[in-house]
Formats: C-alpha cells, structure tokens, sequence
C-alpha cells in the first residue's frame, strides 16, 4: 500500500487548497478513505472521510468548509479546503484502514498566514 498527499502550501486566510492523495496497492475503490490533520504541539485529528459508496463525514471544526471526494479512475481522494483559517495550519495526511492496519502517507504541508 502506497499513500502520496500532494497540493499543500502557503495560503492567506480565506484561502483555498485542494489537497490529493493518490493511492496504490489495493483495490481502491472497495475502501473508505480518510484525511487527518495534526497540528504543531496537538495529537493528530480526523478531520473528513468518505466511503466506498460515496458518503461522507465531517469532523464539526470543518463543516462547510472542507469538501472529501474521491475517483476511483484514477485512484485519488480529494479534500477541498474553503475560507482557510490559521487554526487550520497542520500537516495533513490521509488513511488507508485494511485488514486491521492502518496505513498512512507522509502528509502535505498546509499552513495558513497573513
């Protein structure tokens, strides 16, 4: 299983990201998938998941604002991030859960500032 974030950066706040994750090792498009965030000095939060089907959970600090999708063409779960705040600075990475095992990437970089 191989788990690659991309598409994170410097924004302002109000700003916008759309982070990916592009997956491997696995049959993609049988598997919920998941987006975590942790920040400088805090443990690491889910903040957004979808499932094989389709449906989606938002962690509260993020609803409205944070949009997960995913295409098993291309084997890529999304997180639309929207009106970006400072609090949202973290390094966020997604999950992969199978068999018992969690699998993670290595995170993309996400931090918001004036």
């Amino acid at each position: 299983v191989q788990l690659v974030e991309s598409g994170g950066g410097l924004v302002q706040p109000g700003g916008s990201l759309r982070l990916s994750c592009a997956a491997s090792g696995f049959t993609f498009s049988r598997y919920g998938m998941s987006w975590y965030r942790q920040a400088p000095g805090k443990e690491r939060e889910l903040v957004a998941a979808i499932g094989s089907g389709g449906s989606t959970y938002y962690a509260d600090s993020v609803k409205g604002r944070f949009t997960i999708s995913r295409d098993n063409v291309k084997n890529t779960v999304y997180l639309q991030i929207d009106s970006l705040k400072p609090e949202d600075t973290a390094v966020y990475y997604c999950k992969h859960s199978m068999f018992g095992s969690d699998y993670w990437g290595k995170g993309t970089q996400v931090t918001v500032s004036s």
